[in-house]
């Protein structure tokens, strides 16, 4: 069938743009991207699953301008020991960078990884698994174009955190970047992201966790409020084996988190958590897609949005439970909290269910500030800008709380506070 006349315009502008990296072991999954998007064409606002969130500045053939943040502010994590590796608007820097090494892992990047890779069984595979039953063509753009990223191949328990550090430095940067991690049987590692990246920014990571591995994820997006981020999150789960997402936003004109993953080996957990601040022209979107393929496994998704001043939250959540994917334990909680009368939140849970014994639930709730608390803390003496803000950091403390490692907690708690304390004024 062929495309509506806007899909397929918008769609040839964009790849016009573009050049396609040739040659190399990634060569084939290239092509198959290539295929699919041409076949899907771009998002548009008719599109189920973007009638939310307007697509257009995320497609355009150039990318709208982002200022740059100018101030100095720490950048997150900057007090945790990590392995820092470093991109300036989508360009990997080796000086500002680690050295490449770290027991337990192999780390190469993807734009100069060797003809025959171990990335190459990997690459797109996710990506591609996941546009059924619901099409995501902006990360097939990711899998076709993609110019850099990072193949992270997992064989033990790694000893601190990699870091993947953003630059945003030139106010028309338009990068994609695409990493792979594979945690091998009984591996272990923790990945933290941060930074603006770009003035438009579209990521994919493939993520693979074989039996008894772990991966744990934590993410900042923040900073230049102008930028515009599309990200996109393809995980597998094996056997007894442990997913942990957590990201926080607190600026951006527009920014959506798509994070698809299915649990394939029973007794799998997977837990899928965020917070966004927003304030003004600020759009946030969270678009979770889990499917339960196998018995016993947990998933949760906890999702908490503080909107004020015009701003619009988005969260789209779906559980799918498989046939015969029986003792299913499925959480999802997506909750909004309006600090005034203009702001928005849109909520579209979903459960789907093929088999007789699970435990699902889903819900979702928008509100105002806790009048009663308010009253509490303020007949404590307390300011009423104080005891709204701590009213806010409890909100999202249970999204905060789904981070394993306690240190990061607080720090993600220590962002939230300098936000809301420079709102404030």
């Amino acid at each position: 069938m062929a495309l509506p006349q806007p899909k397929q315009t918008a769609t040839d502008a964009r790849l016009a743009a573009l050049d396609l990296p040739e040659g190399g072991w990634s060569a084939p999954a290239r092509q198959s991207a290539l295929a699919r998007l041409q076949a899907m064409g771009l998002p548009g606002a008719r599109d189920e699953y973007w009638k939310y969130t307007r697509p257009d500045t995320l497609v355009a053939a150039e990318a709208p301008t982002a200022a740059v943040f100018q101030g100095d502010e720490p950048l997150v994590f900057d007090g945790v020991e990590r392995l820092k590796i470093v991109f300036r608007d989508g360009v990997f820097d080796a000086e500002a960078s680690d050295p490449l090494a770290l027991e337990n892992i192999e780390i190469a990047r993807l734009a100069d990884a060797a003809d025959i890779h171990w990335a190459q069984d990997l690459y797109g595979k996710l990506e591609e698994d996941g546009q059924t039953p619901v099409e995501r063509p902006l990360a097939a753009l990711n899998t076709t174009f993609a110019t850099d990223g990072i193949l992270m191949r997992v064989t033990g328990k790694v000893s601190k955190p990699v870091a993947l550090i953003y630059y945003h430095e030139s106010e028309t940067s338009d990068a994609i970047l695409h990493h792979v991690v594979k945690v091998e049987e009984g591996g272990d590692v923790t990945v933290l992201e941060n930074g603006p990246a770009a003035a438009r920014f579209n990521k994919v990571m493939e993520v693979d966790v074989a039996d008894g591995a772990g991966f744990h994820h934590i993410r900042a997006q923040g900073r230049d409020h102008e930028r515009r981020a599309a990200t996109h999150i393809f995980a597998r789960l094996g056997a007894e084996s442990t997913f942990k997402t957590f990201t926080l936003t607190v600026n951006g004109v527009l920014t959506r988190n798509e994070c698809v993953v299915e649990l394939t080996g029973d007794d799998a957990v997977c837990h899928i958590a965020g917070a966004c601040m927003g304030d003004g022209d600020f759009h946030h979107d969270d678009t979770v897609f889990v499917t339960h393929d196998a018995v016993n496994c947990e998933s949760r998704q906890v999702f908490k949005k503080v909107l004020r001043n015009g701003a619009t939250g988005v969260f789209q959540g779906k559980i799918l439970v498989k046939q015969g994917a029986q003792k299913t334990d499925g959480y999802q909680i997506s909750q909004s909290l309006l600090l005034d009368e203009d702001s928005q939140f849109l909520a579209k849970p979903e459960l789907e269910i093929y088999a007789d014994d699970v435990a699902c639930s889903h819900g979702s709730t928008s509100g105002a500030i806790d009048e009663d608390g308010l009253f509490y803390l303020r007949a404590r003496g307390l300011p009423r800008g104080i005891a709204e803000d701590l009213l806010t950091i409890a909100f999202i403390a249970e999204a905060v709380q789904e981070i394993e490692d306690e240190s990061l907690q607080e720090e993600i708690v220590g962002r939230v506070e300098a936000w809301l304390l420079r709102r404030r004024g």
